[in-house]
């Protein structure tokens, strides 16, 4: 019977999990659709950002794919779309022809700069701003 609770238990916090996941998520999308970006375009813009100026604000994509919760493909054609859009910039890699770099664009970093609050907000209105964690 103890066993059967526990499960119970983590069936429930991984619902709920999902749920907050789920709500974040279009939370997100909602606030960014006007710009005409989703959360997924967000985040890769955001991991952009965050690779700093040093690095030229590029990654290699294996390790974005590392980063963002998406497969391979689905992070590829995000990656072109933006691409299309002029947020970013795809090159090769010179030491590992294999390799592909994305980088930001000027356009791709000031459309991240204006939306980057629209973004926290929806994080906030979902998630809280204190400590305690997500809203139920």
């Amino acid at each position: 019977m103890a066993a059967r609770t526990a499960g119970a238990r983590l069936e429930e916090r991984w619902r709920g999990i999902l749920s907050v996941h789920a709500r974040t998520m279009c939370e997100i999308d909602r606030a960014l659709h006007p710009h005409g970006l989703g959360a997924s375009d967000f985040e890769v813009l955001d991991l952009l950002v965050s690779e700093g100026p040093e690095d030229g604000d590029r990654c290699r994509v294996q390790n974005l794919a590392g980063r963002v919760h998406l497969s391979q493909s689905a992070l590829s054609r995000l990656i072109a779309r933006l691409e299309k859009d002029g947020l970013v910039q795809r090159s090769m890699c010179t030491e590992d022809r294999r390799g592909v770099y994305v980088a930001l664009t000027p356009r791709g970093r000031d459309l991240h700069a204006e939306i980057l609050p629209l973004q926290r907000a929806a994080l906030a209105r979902v998630l809280g701003d204190d400590e305690d964690g997500p809203r139920p």
